[in-house]
Parts: C-alpha cells; structure tokens; sequence
C-alpha cells in the first residue's frame, strides 16, 4: 500500500472460521453484558426522582449528571475502539466490564452532587468502546449473509436491559433501601461477565497503514470513515436519534412520578412494559431489514429512516396523552418501531469498513450519537423545564420537543442511502483470520 492511501485490509490465505459453539458463546457473553450496559442506563432514569429528593438537585443539575455521563462515552468511544481494533477485543471488553462495575458501586456511594457525577462520569469512560468491541466480535463470528438478524439478536438485550433496570431497578429502589441499593446489586454480575469475556472466540488483529501510524493513523482513521459517504449520514443521523432515545430514558419516569404521584417502582413497570416491546422489534427489524437489502441495493438503510419516523410521531403522542388509555398504546407502538432501524444501522456500521477498522467504525458511531445532539439532551431538557417554570407542564413540553430528533435523523438515513451500495462494494471481498492464525 502507498503511503497516504485509504485504509484496506488484504485478503488472508486462510479465512476465519465463522459460527460453531464458541460463536454462540461470543454472542451470549457479549449480549448479556449489552443487557449490563443498559440496566446501567434505564436505572438512572428510574433512581433520578428519589436521588433528586435524597441530594437536593435541581433539574438541570440532575440532566448534567447524565450529559457527563453520555459525553464521557462520547469522549472515549472512538480512541478505545480504535485501540481495540489494534490490541485484543475480548481483552478489552473483559477490563472495560470490570472498570464501569466497580465505579457503579462507588456511585452507590455519593452523598452530594459530585459524589455521584464524578463517579457515573467513570462508569462513561467504561462503557466508551465496549458496543464497538462487542459489535465488530459478534458481527465477525457469523456468516455476512446473517449479520443484520444477528445484530438483532445482539440488541435484543437492549430492551432486557432496559426492564430490568427500570422495572427490578424501580422496584429495589422503592422497596429495599432507596436509590442506592441497585447500583450496588448490578454492579456485581458486570464483574463476573467481564472475566467470562476472556473465554469469547475473537479474530486476529489486522495490520494496516493505521495501525503503524500513531497519532496520524487515529485522526486518518477518522479521515477515512467519516469519507465513506453513507456511512458518514449514519453517524450524523444516530446523533439526531438519540435525543429522542436519552430524552425518554432519562426523563420520561420523572415526568410519570411527578403527573400521576406514582413511586418510581411502578413508573419503572410503565416504561418497562414499553421497553419489552423492543424484544419484539430488534429482532423483527433485523429480518426484515436483511429480507429488504436482498430485494432492494438500499433496503438496508432506507427502513431505519421510515420506522424513526413513524417512532418520533409515536414517542411525542404518548407524551401528549400521560402514557395513559391510547398514551400507552403510542407508548407500546413507540417501544416496538423505534427500534426496528437499529439492527440495520449496527450492520451498516460493519457492511462498509474493511476488517481493520470493524471496532473503530462502531466506536465512531457511538462518539457521534453521544457528541452530536444526544448526549447534550438530557442537560437540555432540563435547562429548559427550568426555564419554563420546573413544574410537571414544562417538563412534559421539554420532552415533547425532543421528537424533533428522531424527524431529522430519518432525513440523514435517507441521504445516506444514496451512496450505500457503492460504498458496500469497495470492501466485499475483505476477509478475516482467526486470532491463532499464524497466516
């Protein structure tokens, strides 16, 4: 390769084995420590109300709390996958579980403003560039042809780990010694998952130009992802996505607390119950997005946009009418749509990198949906209830707001989907070795 030239993986004259029993054990481990990732998220939302009353924060300060958390991942997703993609990937996702677990024990700990946002700022820097590690090992251990439906079993746990933590979350909250309690019981099974990672099947670490290069291989690394033209719009599309995803998370059980007068155990059933919906949709969405794609060059990318659409729509609705009667059924439907694209945009993350820069490409993603927009709305909507009186309207309208999100990243993925076939030809016959190969 010429000195300057885009990043590109050779083709290996032994190809790496995919499937098989360690496959499933890849898929389980890692699924279940995405499950980890997101009780870690949905509990937060649930535990904000009582921790608000407990500590005295005001609105906003309990919305900075989260932003530093979201922009912590943001700030150390890239760097980590990229060091992932030259060091071990079952290595890091093994010492990065250990590192967010125990600062989730210590945030159990805090007894004032800092004492939590320092520690949950570390339980960021953790969880940054696990789902790339996580995403380039499942997405490498099946065949291609099975990617998408795989990337939709694997994110499954999102919904799993989002009514757990809110629902067993709320309930040990409520019940069993107030907020503190479950950050200290989750923080125990995220440690034993992170020595069982060592065991994972992993590929062999691909050696490019990048990899050589330092400082200038990390920022040519960005260079080159952020010049493949769909998956550019991707990035830029996932930021707008998850205002409206951390708006719900973070805010959406306070606002039941504060409407209905409801403890945060059965606030934490209603937003579980909707959560659980995602079970349904994650996997759905990956048949049918690898169904499209075989039908239609761009079926791939152009299904996310059309069900974040009709998502943000379903998301403001149940907002408008409380989550009750027909609230709860835009709820409900919210639960199932909106996660339908993921499954195809975790694929597309992998469809159009070579092998090498697999984990780099999920950790760019992840930076981009904290870094752009996402991260800054949980501080955002509460700044701006505060700032329309702190009352149980303002908060309802601040989160109405967010849908605005969802509305322009569907406009993303559709630009995207322009340059998406071209851009999965350039690496359609990059291969990886398995991690022993010697090849």
């Amino acid at each position: 390769m010429k000195n300057g030239s885009s990043p590109k993986a050779g083709i290996p004259a032994k190809g790496f084995a995919t499937g098989g029993l360690r496959a499933h054990y890849t898929l389980l481990i890692c699924s279940l420590l995405l499950m980890m990732y997101f009780i870690n998220w949905y509990l937060f939302g649930v535990a904000l109300e009582p921790m608000k009353k407990d500590l005295g924060f005001s609105d906003t300060q309990a919305g900075m709390i989260q932003t530093a958390f979201l922009l912590s991942i943001a700030a150390f997703s890239f760097p980590n996958s990229y060091l992932v993609d030259r060091w071990s990937r079952r290595k890091a996702i093994a010492g990065m579980a250990v590192f967010w677990s125990v600062f989730m024990y210590i945030t159990s700990l805090g007894q004032n403003f800092w004492g939590v946002f320092i520690p949950r700022t570390l339980v960021g820097m953790g969880i940054a560039g696990f789902s790339g590690a996580a995403a380039a090992l499942v997405s490498a251990v099946y065949p291609a042809r099975l990617r998408a439906r795989i990337m939709g079993i694997f994110n499954a746990a999102l919904p799993i780990g989002a009514v757990i933590g809110v629902m067993l979350g709320g309930y040990l909250s409520a019940r069993h010694g107030g907020w503190r309690t479950p950050f200290l019981v989750f923080s125990v099974p995220g440690i034993l998952l992170g020595v069982l990672a060592l065991f994972a099947k992993d590929y062999k670490t691909v050696v490019t130009m990048e990899n050589r290069g330092g400082a200038a291989g990390f920022f040519s690394t960005a260079r080159h992802l952020f010049g493949i033209p769909s998956l550019r719009w991707v990035y830029i599309g996932y930021g707008f996505q998850n205002v409206l995803a951390f708006t719900f998370v973070v805010w959406v059980p306070a606002y039941l607390m504060r409407r209905h007068g409801i403890t945060e155990d059965v606030a934490g059933m209603t937003v579980g119950t909707i959560g659980l919906m995602a079970i349904i949709g994650a996997p759905l969405g990956g048949v049918l997005a690898d169904l499209w794609q075989k039908k239609n060059q761009r079926g791939r990318i152009i299904m996310p946009s059309i069900t974040i659409f009709i998502g943000s729509v379903m998301m403001v609705l149940s907002v408008l009418f409380d989550l009750k009667g027909i609230g709860m059924v835009f709820g409900i439907l919210y639960g199932v749509i909106a996660i339908m694209g993921v499954p195809a945009l975790s694929s597309i993350t992998q469809d159009v990198v070579p092998p090498g820069l697999k984990a780099a490409s999920w950790g760019m993603s992840v930076f981009c949906m904290y870094a752009i927009f996402g991260a800054w709305a949980p501080a955002a909507v509460g700044m701006i209830s505060d700032c329309l009186g702190g009352g149980i309207d303002s908060l309802q309208l601040a989160i109405m707001g967010s849908g605005i999100g969802g509305l322009c990243a569907g406009l993303c993925f559709l630009r995207g989907a322009r340059s998406y076939p071209e851009d999965l030809k350039r690496v359609q016959h990059a291969v990886l070795q398995d991690e022993c190969s010697t090849e």
